[in-house]
């Protein structure tokens, strides 16, 4: 199987992108990777689910890391570049991490990004990816792998008012659609699911080197 490899990356759609993560810290991107190359992605999630590959998501990094369920109910599978279908998404987020450094100077260093299965009644309550001063990942990518999805299936991503508890935008889990934002200023969270909802959350990191060690963890 050929999978198309470049995402849709227009001038005018670069500019549209850009002004709104300056704006307003976030923005929706529908049908931005192919269904050949999500349909793909998902076969492997569910393979992983079969096999029992997943694992259950924590909160907090390091030795702060705990499993919550009140909190966070999904589970998870980091992508490491092993299959084809892999390979082709960090391409494209690769492409994407240029383009974010080169317009907004964000010193992006990498990117690192993990499946996300949500089973029926699965949510993740209000959050921040990253603290002002305390983290390195700087900008959220979200993209769902969710075909036919329905509005009364539930699972949407609400994105909320850094300043406020202001509700910006409730974004429906559909196939292709890709949710850009910033990690440390865009409260969000993901509603109760009633069908599985798959997504491939990301974060590209800047580079925090400590006593010649590059990149720590945090």
């Amino acid at each position: 199987m050929t999978l198309q490899v470049s995402l849709d990356l227009t001038p005018n759609l670069i500019d549209e992108m850009l002004d709104a993560l300056v704006e307003q810290g976030w923005y929706e991107w529908p049908q931005a990777v192919s269904q050949e190359l999500c349909e793909a992605l998902l076969a492997e999630v569910e393979q992983y689910d079969e096999e029992g590959e997943l694992q259950r998501a924590g909160i907090g990094r390091g030795d702060a890391h705990q499993l919550n369920k009140e909190v966070r109910r999904d589970q998870i599978k980091w992508l490491d570049g092993s299959t084809e279908a892999q390979v082709l998404y960090l391409k494209q987020m690769a492409e994407l991490q240029y383009q974010l450094n080169r317009a907004l100077f964000l010193g992006l260093f990498e990117y690192e990004c993990h499946f996300a299965l949500y089973k029926k009644g699965d949510f993740y309550k209000k959050h921040l990816d990253s603290f002002r001063g305390r983290a390195n990942r700087m900008v959220t990518t979200v993209l769902y792998l969710n075909p036919g999805w329905q509005p009364d299936w539930g699972g949407e991503l609400v994105v909320y008012n850094e300043e406020s508890t202001e509700v910006l935008a409730t974004v429906t889990p559909e196939l292709g659609k890709l949710v850009v934002f910033m990690s440390e200023q865009i409260p969000h969270e993901v509603l109760p699911t009633h069908r599985p909802r798959v997504s491939i959350a990301g974060w590209f990191r800047c580079n925090n080197s400590i006593a010649g060690i590059v990149d720590p963890s945090l």
